[in-house]
């Protein structure tokens, strides 16, 4: 019963995912967009939050984009209480921009397009994608030959064209959002296309996978050889990055470390909160109105009237509350941020599910909230009707003809419950009452008529009061983490800051990304200040140490350990990345050097105390593989196995990424050729592996490629 039916603990991934599809799917149909210069919404102000090629997104303009999607968030989001932050839906917004201005101009350089001719056509058809097929209702339907009714649709067509004001710029925005999917979707079949998996290289596949090694080696691990014995410089760092730019490249940021100092209670605040609920023990018990007790005295925890089984009641300590006799209070104890006392009211036994029928005469609109109809109108229907079933009337019939809920097309028969899954009203008198009940109920929803048709099971329910305080920080704990934070920022100096925390023994945090210009949040410090924080460290100076940020109950200190510059690193950025693999370089020479002198497997396995090891008996190393037994992921080694000069005698020593090998070649041997069957799958598999490849990645090529440049931190 979708209508009365409440929706509890919806994950936050399906709430973003909506709000992702929403916004992508609002920006898709921005009419204006398409076009360059002159109007719209790229046209050329005095101020713009960023260019893509070139082209200007004008701040007025994207601001009216966020503020409709903030719109779209507010209402997706709405049934499950939770909205993104501005800056997660702004993000979305630049986003979803940058994609569609990126593709446009590579879809304008290829010459792809989606005529209005082509629009026009999807619109009379009975494609999936036309949106007259798929609107809502039967309205552009023959409901005998359930095709699209080409009359209907050009009658509405022709409506919309005319039409002024939001109807007349629909059209436009159904046009464009058709036109841009349909670019997207020749881009797409253009680039499976392109994948093409040409005989020779099924031909060499096919050997390379068929010939088969057997080798005997000896595999001498890197850590033979201490790293502390090895040093390596600057200069190599920085000779071995500009060996390898690409893999170097880093974008415009800056480097921190923070220390931060928590206003959250402390031990004595603790125990201030314990011994102020205490206090009310006595009071709580000899209560015999436990509302007026709770309000007077602002529990933490409202009161339920509500019976629940004991999987619906929220406390850390329900398994021992419920062994108390009914009337006891227990506590206080530590619930969460609350000291709770805790005290069952009452007991009953409610059944575990029920099943019912019932008739919805609404006063409100389920998705909106907003009122449909007069309350005493509706009320009196309701008890019209039930007049009417109690004088022996069909209920089934009556739900037909008045519910407002979609079980009206079953009599209005609800399917099994359990308890809780209804909104309380409803809940309470189908758990309350007994078989063959019947009355009339209001909820949020309107007027219910309800029979409870039968009940199955018997479970415990309880009555529940808490009473409970929440465990605060008091002034003197919140004055002193700012002293604290104060005293810190006095340190006016990357060094000064360095000594004072290793004086006064406080944990520093370096963080070890880049913060960039636009964020919001840096790791767990995702507070509405840490914008302030993010802005502060762009307008800073290397070494400088900021005032306190108050950001999630913390008195932030920052100080900026780097400004890092757009290019190619440099040798103290690099080092984490760069200094295992120089170190491994150098300890494989000196490993090498020592197998020289030892070149029989024997020798080499008797210097290093390492034993005579063999793969490939069993046909698994192929030039091909990817892996080796016993050995991993050694791609140097599965070649060696291949070349020739290693069948008559052992290798000279091969640098791997594990360590440093001999090997000497056993037997080369061959596999049982392919049937056609198999080696027909294996080709399909290819081209679907191939076809994979082209289409994953290439929207980051073109926008690595396009000019893209992001001014949104002057605003925001």
């Amino acid at each position: 019963m979708q209508v009365i039916q409440t929706i509890r603990d919806k994950g936050a991934a399906v709430v973003i995912a909506v709000i992702a599809l929403s916004l992508i799917g609002f920006l898709l149909m921005d009419a204006k967009s398409g076009s360059k210069g002159g109007g719209g919404f790229f046209n050329t102000l005095s101020s713009n939050v960023g260019k893509v090629n070139g082209e200007a997104i004008e701040r007025s303009d994207f601001e009216e984009k966020f503020k409709q999607a903030d719109a779209i968030a507010t209402k997706q989001s709405a049934q499950y209480g939770r909205k993104p932050e501005a800056s997660q839906i702004r993000q979305q917004v630049w986003d979803n921009l940058v994609t569609r201005m990126v593709f446009s101009d590579e879809a304008e350089k290829l010459g792809i397009d989606f005529s209005q001719s082509e629009v026009s056509s999807l619109f009379y058809s009975n494609d999936q994608d036309n949106p007259f097929f798929q609107a809502s209702g039967s309205a552009f339907i023959d409901s005998a030959t359930k095709k699209l009714d080409r009359d209907k649709v050009g009658q509405k067509i022709a409506e919309m064209k005319k039409a002024k004001g939001e109807e007349g710029e629909n059209y436009t925005q159904i046009t464009d959002q058709i036109k841009m999917q349909n670019k997207f979707a020749k881009y797409s079949a253009l680039l499976n296309a392109s994948a093409y998996y040409p005989s020779w290289m099924q031909e060499k596949d096919k050997t390379e996978a068929k010939s088969f090694a057997s080798i005997s080696y000896v595999a001498v691990p890197y850590g033979v050889i201490a790293d502390s014995t090895i040093k390596v410089t600057d200069e190599e760092i920085s000779d071995y990055v500009s060996k390898h730019k690409k893999q170097f490249k880093q974008e415009e940021g800056r480097m921190i470390s923070y220390v931060a100092f928590s206003q959250l209670p402390n031990g004595d605040d603790s125990a201030k909160a314990k011994q102020l609920v205490a206090n009310l023990k006595d009071g709580f018990a000899a209560e015999s109105n436990p509302t007026s007790f709770l309000q007077r005295n602002t529990s933490a925890i409202p009161f339920d009237t509500s019976y629940q089984p004991k999987s619906k009641i929220r406390s850390s300590a329900i398994d021992t509350i419920l062994k108390q006799p009914v009337g006891t209070v227990y506590g206080p104890y530590v619930d969460g941020g609350n000291y709770v006392l805790a005290k069952v009211l009452a007991t009953k036994t409610f059944p575990d599910s029920v099943k019912a029928r019932h008739i919805l005469i609404p006063t409100t609109n389920p998705q909106t909230g907003e009122p449909i109809a007069i309350d005493s109108v509706a009320k009196k229907l309701a008890d019209s009707i039930f007049t009417a079933i109690k004088g022996g009337a069909d209920f089934g019939k009556l739900a037909a003809q008045f519910s407002s809920d979609g079980s009206k097309d079953k009599g209005g028969e609800l399917p099994i419950f359990a308890y809780g899954t209804m909104v309380p009203e409803f809940n309470d008198f189908c758990f309350g009452k007994p078989v063959g009940s019947k009355d009339v109920v209001k909820t949020q929803f309107g007027y219910h008529i309800i029979e409870i048709l039968s009940q199955k099971g018997s479970s415990p329910v309880y009555k529940m009061a808490f009473m409970a305080k929440e465990i605060t920080a008091s002034p003197e704990t919140m004055n002193q983490a700012n002293l604290n934070a104060t005293k810190l920022s006095g340190e006016k100096g990357g060094k000064e800051f360095e000594a004072y925390v290793a004086k006064n023994g406080l944990q520093k945090i370096t963080w070890p990304t880049i913060v960039k210009e636009n964020d919001f949040t840096i790791g767990q410090l995702q507070d509405a200040s840490t914008r302030t924080l993010v802005k502060w460290v762009f307008d800073a100076n290397e070494g400088d140490v900021s005032e306190p940020f108050n950001i999630d109950n913390q008195f932030i200190v920052v100080t900026l350990d780097k400004i890092q510059k757009e290019g190619t690193q440099d040798a103290k950025t690099a080092r984490p990345m760069v200094e295992g693999v120089i170190r491994n370089q150098k300890k494989a020479a000196i490993i090498a050097k020592n197998l020289l002198a030892n070149p029989t497997l024997d020798g080499a396995a008797a210097f290093y105390k390492q034993q005579v090891l063999t793969a490939g008996a069993d046909s698994s190393l192929t030039f091909s593989s990817q892996i080796i037994p016993g050995i991993g992921v050694e791609p140097k080694v599965i070649g060696a196995a291949f070349n020739k000069e290693n069948q008559a005698k052992v290798s000279a020593p091969i640098e791997g990424a594990n360590g440093v090998y001999l090997i000497k070649v056993n037997s080369i041997g061959e596999k049982a050729a392919e049937t056609p069957e198999a080696a027909a799958q294996k080709k399909q598999q290819q081209e679907a592996t191939l076809r994979t490849q082209v289409s994953s990645g290439w929207f980051e090529g073109l926008k690595n490629q396009a000019s893209i440049t992001d001014s949104r931190s002057k605003y925001y």
